[in-house]
């Protein structure tokens, strides 16, 4: 079955996490995708080794992706890019500040050659403002966002622990530039897209942000747990099982009480009748709660949770998650072998997007030289 982007090209000028991520949803989708490394390849390959010796970034990021190796210090090797960027529907890059710009190949000149295109400038803190020209990566900006000061427990900041911010740019940008071609399909013009790791991170810290602003409420860190919601947390059974439950409004609460707890007669008791009261004594409500999850092993609390219809969730580890009943799999193809992973998340018509395979580093360089030769 073809792609919905079956038919487009896209150029990558990429490196590390949220540009690749970005343009393998592309090539999932059927676009085709060259990615442009330099002679030693994409830093990324070298992040770690835990895919039969390949990085395991790597792997999950340039599925389904041609690699050429190009310099563009040199002027046959930049020629040729331009005459490939003067063909594409699609021009992602992620280099330093003003690199693709200082290189030749900058969004504007670019656009100017082909009207169709669609470029995507990716960086740390965008095209304005005084840090425009600062390097960033992934856990620097989760630090300078605020994110970091809101992620962990009351002893210290953490970090979320994958790369969100790196693969939450990713995302955006995946999704402004479908919104960017069909735009193209109505106008018959390309468009330019920005955006920025610090300027996805500020978007979503929106709610805290505002809640300070707004409220002077100061979003304290509270590891498995809600600021605004009790009880939402992490209750320990007898067997020593860690359940998280979340209630969410007073109809579920009630449930809880008469089908879990056996303590109906909180459900009208003014100190815990509404969400603001019982976070409110948030210890007092967490404390019923625990001392009732201590009294049951998984076995037996979980057909009480079940029956009264409460969202609960073991916390689960890595490890639990690779035989986890609910993931959906599928593979990509390596040089190394065939590898599983979680599925993407989204099915179309119920099926399950297939994953192209992972390129070796300059693995189409002869064929795309070839192709693009002036």
């Amino acid at each position: 079955m073809a792609g919905a982007l079956e038919g487009l090209l896209v150029i990558s000028v990429e490196q590390a996490v949220a540009a690749p991520y970005c343009a393998a949803r592309l090539a999932d989708a059927g676009a085709r995708v060259i990615k442009i490394e330099r002679p030693e390849g994409d830093f990324a390959r070298g992040y770690d080794t835990h895919i039969r010796g390949d990085s395991a970034y790597f792997v999950f990021l340039n599925r389904g992706k041609e690699s050429v190796c190009l310099d563009f210090k040199r002027p046959d090797d930049l020629a040729m890019l331009r005459r490939m960027i003067g063909k594409a529907d699609v021009l992602i890059q992620n280099l330093s500040p003003g690199a693709a710009t200082r290189a030749g190949f900058g969004a504007d000149a670019m656009r100017a050659l082909n009207p169709r295109l669609i470029t995507v400038d990716i960086s740390g803190y965008g095209d304005f403002g005084p840090y425009e020209h600062r390097r960033a990566y992934d856990l620097l900006v989760q630090a300078e966002s605020g994110l970091a000061s809101i992620t962990g427990s009351h002893h210290a900041a953490g970090r979320v622990g994958i790369s969100a911010t790196d693969i939450g740019t990713g995302m955006y940008a995946h999704a402004a530039v479908l919104e960017a071609l069909i735009k193209r399909g109505v106008t018959g013009k390309g468009s330019h897209v920005e955006l920025s790791l610090f300027s996805a991170m500020a978007e979503w810290m929106a709610i805290p942000l505002m809640s300070w602003e707004y409220n002077q409420y100061d979003w304290p860190r509270l590891g498995l747990t809600h600021p605004f919601i009790a009880p939402y947390g992490v209750y320990p059974t007898s067997d020593a099982v860690p359940i998280l439950i979340s209630i969410q409004n007073d109809k579920e609460w009630a449930r809880l009480c008469t089908g879990v707890l056996d303590r109906s007669d909180m459900i009208a008791d003014p100190k815990f009748a509404s969400g603001v009261a019982r976070n409110a004594i948030r210890d007092e409500t967490n404390a019923i709660v625990a001392a009732v999850f201590g009294r049951h092993t998984w076995e037996s609390i979980t057909p009480k949770l079940e029956a009264a219809q409460i969202a609960y969730a073991r916390v689960s580890t890595v490890r639990d998650l690779g035989t986890h009943p609910q993931v959906r799999r599928t593979t990509i193809d390596t040089d190394k072998g065939e590898i599983s992973l979680p599925a993407l998340a989204a099915t179309i018509d119920r099926t399950v997007t297939p994953l192209g395979k992972v390129p070796a580093l300059g693995e189409h360089s002869a064929k795309i030289r070839a192709e693009f030769a002036a």
